[in-house]
């Protein structure tokens, strides 16, 4: 996994900025509802996305356990960026209208903990909005997915199926899905051969992956933007 604390200072820059902060954002708003004032955003990072899920009426307290991330996000969150385990959240019970986890259990083994606390700290209506499936976000039929292809997890924290199911658990009921693309993010064969070369992606596949990456056409040229999912779960 990513130092998230030495990541913090090009964490923005190199994963979309603004842009896809502000779509994010704006799915993620899309599913909460009209009502929710008090939000609870998970693993905010450098609160780029929960700054503007902010609005008149709507406090939002953003957690995370890099520090380098929240020196960032209290920036953006005066007062209300927290150095908290998203598994164990210093919160009481029902203290939020609405949660959020962007981008957050796909980096997990095991997502039934945040889950399990999402729950517990919604209150009666809330909702819990989460991205699923990230790594068929990525997948964008280019020739680099299919050299990667068979390298990726079938077993994953953030499969639909598998969230759905941890939030049935806890009388979290589907409320909704959005979509929302990615900004800066289109994958280069030159970028992702150096980041398995690294051992940070596909480290099965190794320099003979690698070198197969940076063999294709064009190997500086993005391929086609990530489109995310989101999933929203409704408190009785």
């Amino acid at each position: 996994m990513l130092d998230y604390t030495r990541e913090a200072a090009v964490y923005d820059a190199t994963r979309g900025g603004v842009p896809r902060a502000r779509a994010a954002a704006e799915a993620v708003d899309a599913l909460l509802p009209a009502t929710a004032r008090d939000h609870l955003d998970l693993a905010c990072g450098t609160g780029l996305v929960s700054e503007r899920i902010a609005q008149p009426g709507r406090r939002v307290v953003g957690v995370d356990l890099a520090p380098g991330m929240l020196t960032v996000a209290a920036g953006r969150l005066p007062g209300h960026a927290l150095r908290a385990d998203c598994r164990r959240l210093p919160f009481t019970a029902a203290a939020f209208d609405s949660v959020s986890a962007v981008w957050l259990l796909h980096l997990l083994d095991d997502a039934a903990p945040v889950v399990a606390e999402a729950a517990r700290v919604l209150r009666p209506g809330g909702v819990f909005v989460t991205t699923v499936d990230k790594a068929d976000a990525h997948d964008v039929g280019s020739d680099i997915d299919t050299l990667v292809g068979p390298y990726r997890l079938r077993q994953v924290a953030d499969a639909h199926a598998t969230v759905t199911a941890l939030a049935e658990q806890h009388g979290l009921t589907p409320g909704g899905e959005a979509l929302f693309q990615g900004h800066g993010q289109g994958r280069t064969p030159a970028e992702l051969a150096r980041r398995v070369r690294a051992g940070d992606m596909y480290r099965e596949g190794g320099s003979a992956l690698a070198a197969r990456l940076a063999a294709l056409p064009d190997p500086d040229t993005p391929r086609p933007e990530p489109v995310f999912r989101l999933m929203a779960f409704r408190a009785a």
